[in-house]
């Protein structure tokens, strides 16, 4: 038989089971899609956070607070022993002055908190920017465990706590969708086997003619094997639009608390090869739940 017709035959005869199990269809890809829906829900947020923690690792630095008394030898020691660090990229000396017109620049109503004041309050520093490969909570440390109770330091920051805890929080939110993904799918290919089994159990009679007159095992398989996919797809477009509509619609009402999660950066959603990703999951999930089932089925 040409390919061709093989194909149309298959897709005739997967579109004609669907069509005759129209309730048992609907429950694989409502269940197929509800376990993309929280899947994909819990995608969308890790993506946005580990964006967040991309761009934010393009910002990250030390800074060395200097003492009020530090002398220009200590400062310029100080900076030997920064750029001697592997994980630094450069090293800058910013006066108090600097300091003080980046406050008053960067910082809402910051002229109006030093209003009273006879001095400038802030320190000078060393802004310690870290190389792009090593601009990490590691990285960080390395640069801290150098310059730490050295002369001339008053104090040192960096974002190692924040950077830190937002890795746990990333890794926990990774889990915990992984781990979710693993019943879910589980579940759904339990579902998908049992429909395309009952599918197989109500068309057994056509299969045991196709089985007399030499059919193949893989052709009488196939059709059943395209229904699961079929239905995945069908289920992956249903959950990327279900999202998409969640997305849109509920994203407004959290949008304080999504700045505070996110730091500010505004949320996206999946971008074309994401959603495709989507959709190729519910039709593999579809597809795997079928062929569990005709292997079982059809011996």
């Amino acid at each position: 038989m040409p390919l061709g017709v093989k194909l149309a035959y298959f897709g005739r005869t997967a579109l004609r089971g669907l069509a005759a199990s129209p309730v048992t269809s609907a429950v694989a890809v409502v269940t197929i899609a509800t376990s993309l829906v929280l899947v994909g829900a819990f995608a969308l947020l890790v993506t946005n956070m580990q964006e967040l923690l991309d761009r934010f690792g393009g910002d990250l630095f030390v800074t060395a607070y200097l003492a009020a008394d530090a002398s220009d030898a200590e400062v310029a020691e100080l900076e030997r022993l920064a750029r001697q660090v592997d994980a630094v990229e450069d090293v800058r000396v910013v006066s108090r002055e600097e300091a003080l017109e980046r406050f008053q620049s960067g910082v809402a109503r910051g002229a109006a908190l030093l209003e009273g004041l006879e001095e400038n309050p802030l320190p000078a520093s060393l802004e310690i920017t870290l190389a792009e490969g090593d601009r990490s909570a590691e990285g960080m440390a390395r640069v801290l465990a150098v310059l730490e109770g050295r002369p001339g330091i008053e104090d040192l920051g960096s974002g190692q706590d924040w950077v830190e805890g937002y890795l746990r929080a990333v890794s926990l939110a990774r889990g915990v969708g992984l781990g979710l993904g693993a019943i879910l799918a589980l579940a759904t290919l339990l579902i998908v086997a049992n429909t395309i089994r009952l599918a197989v159990l109500a068309r057994r009679d056509e299969l045991e003619i196709l089985a007399l007159v030499g059919a193949s095992r893989t052709f009488i398989r196939t059709p059943f094997v395209l229904e699961g996919l079929l239905e995945g797809a069908a289920a992956g477009a249903i959950a990327l639009a279900v999202l998409f509509a969640l997305f849109r619609l509920v994203m407004p009402g959290f949008e304080f608390g999504l700045e505070l999660l996110l730091g500010g950066v505004t949320p996206r959603f999946f971008d074309a090869s994401e959603a495709l990703a989507l959709v190729a999951g519910g039709s593999l999930l579809g597809m795997l739940g079928s062929a569990s089932a005709v292997a079982g089925g059809l011996r």
